[in-house]
């Protein structure tokens, strides 16, 4: 059975306007059949063909009481994960979603051109990086630091854009493990113009052949 890329993108909150752009960038970036959904039944069903789940700018509360139990037996089971941009900005009723992800969304200043910094050049989503990386983006704060319990991979050059909220030490990505699972994120993504930009692809590319099992 050939695996498929289960990407999610139901919206209760804000919705992006980049979501189509993203889905199609994704479409194109998967060595696994895509299949789009923002039906919340779809992760109710089973999951052990998924090569990874993508939360892909979702937000709100989305999943039904079985859906989140299917996702958890998934991801703890050695399933992928993937988080891209507003994932973070979703499920904040569960616990077990931001203990997933490592961070939930808090506040972001203005959509403005920035730095992000590689922390970490040894993954596939960010081998392709230079040490600073010329960007714009709305520069997510989270509520916590993921890095106790994540691998971060990139971080934010506060000093680069106004209205930044961490510091220096301020995550934009990074992967962890869950249960016997794998978990990227992305904070990166907000306009449609970033799927079309060749180093966020790449970056995006590199974070869904990593997670996918």
């Amino acid at each position: 059975m050939t695996s498929r890329l289960l990407v999610f993108t139901r919206t209760t909150g804000y919705r992006h306007d980049s979501i189509p752009a993203a889905v199609t960038a994704v479409r194109a970036l998967s060595r696994h059949p895509v299949e789009h959904t923002e039906d919340p039944a779809a992760l109710e069903a089973d999951l052990d063909d998924c090569a990874a789940v993508v939360f892909l700018s979702t937000s709100g509360e989305v999943l039904t009481p079985a859906g989140r139990d299917r996702l958890t037996a998934y991801v703890d089971g050695g399933g992928g994960f993937v988080g891209v941009h507003a994932a973070t900005c979703t499920e904040y009723d569960w616990p077990y979603y931001g203990d997933l992800l490592g961070a939930r969304f808090d506040r972001h200043p203005a959509f403005q051109p920035g730095r992000v910094l590689l922390e970490d050049g040894d993954h596939p989503a960010t081998r392709h990086l230079p040490e600073v990386w010329e960007f714009t983006d709305e520069w997510y704060d989270f509520r916590t630091n993921p890095r106790a319990t994540a691998r971060v991979l990139l971080r934010a050059d506060e000093t680069s854009y106004e209205g930044g909220g961490m510091g220096a030490d301020h995550p934009l990505a990074w992967c962890r493990a869950q249960g016997e699972g794998r978990v990227f994120y992305t904070s990166l993504g907000h306009a449609a113009e970033a799927y079309r930009e060749p180093a966020f692809r790449e970056h995006l590319r590199g974070g869904l052949a990593w997670a996918a099992r």
